[in-house]
C-alpha cells in the first residue's frame, strides 16, 4: 500500500463535500500540473490518503481511500490529464495545521514543505505514521 496527500481548497472541494458523496466516492479531478497528474497515475486501489484543506485552513483533516485507478479526466478537453476516485474513510479527531508539520524535524523532506504547491503527493509510511500520531494528541 502507498500513501498520499491530496490537496483541495475547502471552498471548492471540501472533507465534508466528500464525505457526503457517500459510498460511490468522488473523482479526484481538476489537477494540471504534470507531477501530480503522474503522482494520481501511480496511485491503486487502496492506497490511503490524508485530504488537506489548502489556502483556508491550511491543515490534514481527514483519509481517504482510492476506489478507482486512473482514467481521463473528463473536465480537462485536451485529455491529457487524469481522475482517480476516492471514497471518505475517516475525520481526523484532530486537524494537524502546515505550522505544526512544519515545526516536526522528522517531516522536513516532505513535499508538503518541499514544494508546496504541489496538489497531489506521495506520503512515505514512516511520515504517514508520524502525522497519525499528530493527529490523536
Amino acid at each position: 500500500m502507498n500513501y498520499w496527500l491530496l490537496k483541495s481548497e475547502p471552498d471548492v472541494w471540501s472533507l465534508d463535500q466528500q464525505i457526503k458523496a457517500g459510498f460511490k466516492g468522488a473523482p479526484w479531478d481538476g489537477v494540471r500540473n504534470y507531477q501530480a497528474a503522474n503522482n494520481l497515475k501511480s496511485m491503486k486501489k487502496g492506497d490511503l490518503c490524508f485530504f488537506y484543506h489548502s489556502n483556508i485552513g491550511k491543515e490534514i483533516v481527514g483519509i481517504v481511500e482510492v476506489i478507482k485507478e486512473f482514467y481521463l479526466d473528463k473536465t480537462d478537453k485536451s485529455e491529457r490529464f487524469v481522475a482517480v476516485t476516492v471514497r471518505f474513510k475517516e475525520k481526523l479527531k484532530r486537524p494537524i495545521s502546515l505550522a505544526e508539520i512544519k515545526k516536526n524535524k522528522e517531516l522536513s523532506q516532505l513535499s508538503l514543505i518541499k514544494q508546496s504547491r504541489l496538489s497531489v503527493m506521495n506520503i512515505d509510511s514512516k511520515s504517514w505514521k508520524i502525522l497519525l500520531r499528530m493527529s490523536k494528541t
